[in-house]
């Protein structure tokens, strides 16, 4: 007989591998189950390691795996050269901000002659204009899902809730001042006389 696995499972004299009789606490007798050939228990499968993120947690805690046979090409110069550049950059990051604390008065004026638009000051009939055409494409996605259900398509949960909302929707736009196509209303009314006269 070999050594059990992980799972307990044992290789017997025939080659059958088998998980071994045993006691239950009650002092009865489990028999002894057989084991598919080729099935390996999740307990027996290897866990995969990614050498990436196993070298990433590593960080720091000794050599990269992988880099064992590459050589230090800089010299003890170069990194002092860069760590003194880095040096540099932060004192003058550090110079900047204390001469535009300095001359924060400047920046404030420059920053009020600019005044960045708020929500609140958009053109409320930009705003009208923007949610009428969202409610038109709404209502016009919902006018075809309806000609669909009518042609005899099955639909959605989610379609059947839009094609519901379809006088909700045109509710919405005449609250607005649009009509049921998305047209303002007054320049739906003025060019319609004009059509009549013509």
């Amino acid at each position: 007989m070999s050594q059990p696995t992980n799972s307990g499972i044992i290789t017997d004299k025939n080659g059958e591998r088998v998980i071994p009789e045993s006691k239950r606490a009650d002092g009865s007798t489990r028999k002894a189950i057989k084991v598919r050939p080729g099935y390996r228990p999740p307990e027996d499968v290897e866990v995969y390691k990614n050498r990436t993120a196993e070298g990433f947690r590593q960080r720091g805690k000794g050599p990269v795996p992988g880099a064992e046979g590459l050589k230090e090409d800089r010299s003890d110069q170069q990194l002092s050269a860069a760590t003194n550049k880095n040096a540099k950059r932060r004192e003058a990051r550090k110079k900047a901000k204390a001469a535009g604390e300095t001359e924060g008065v400047d920046q404030n004026t420059a920053v009020a002659a600019v005044p960045a638009l708020k929500p609140e000051e958009l053109d409320p009939e930009a705003e009208k204009e923007k949610k009428a055409r969202n409610l038109k494409k709404k209502l016009r996605q919902a006018k075809e899902l309806k000609d669909k259900k009518d042609g005899g398509e099955s639909l959605l949960p989610e379609q059947i809730a839009k094609v519901i909302k379809i006088n909700e929707l045109i509710r919405e736009l005449d609250a607005l001042g649009f009509d049921s196509e998305g047209e303002p209303k007054t320049a739906k009314a003025s060019s319609e006389p004009k059509e009549d006269s013509t």
